[in-house]
């Protein structure tokens, strides 16, 4: 959660919203991103979507059923979807998100009969400080 944390905080000195991710296989992490839609122009560059690819590229295929995902907020439904095609194994994540959040609220994603992937869920991983950084960031702003 560390390598996420401070990805996050990358972004955040950068103009994004501070959220953070790093992908994990056999004990080494394959992939670090954060959010970076406003530097991209791309609404689909979160920090899970952008990890996901990289870790896709790194290991030569699209299925990360061997990897964890550690993101410093709940994933959204965008996000959620992809971890679910991407067949991520376990999905490690900070602070939660009743605005967004597709894990715990919302669409409750995983919940979903529908679904054909379910990731092992561990929620509140570093959620205090993952929660910092955001209420700091958008503290800053108003």
């Amino acid at each position: 959660m560390r390598a996420a944390l401070d990805a996050a905080a990358a972004a955040a000195a950068r103009g994004e919203v501070p959220v953070g991710a790093a992908i994990v296989r056999a004990g080494t992490i394959i992939a670090t991103s954060a959010n970076a839609p406003r530097t991209r122009h791309d609404p689909t560059a979160h920090a899970e979507m952008l990890a996901i690819r990289a870790a896709a590229q790194a290991i030569g295929d699209d299925r990360l059923s061997d990897c964890d995902l550690w993101v410093t907020l709940e994933p959204c439904a965008m996000c959620a979807g992809a971890i679910a095609h991407a067949r991520i194994g376990r999905l490690y994540y900070g602070a939660s998100d009743p605005k967004g959040g597709a894990i715990e609220h919302g669409p409750r994603l995983f919940t979903q009969a529908t679904i054909h992937h379910r990731p092992e869920i561990y929620p509140g991983i570093a959620e205090g400080e993952s929660a910092a950084l955001l209420r700091d960031f958008f503290a800053a702003r108003r």
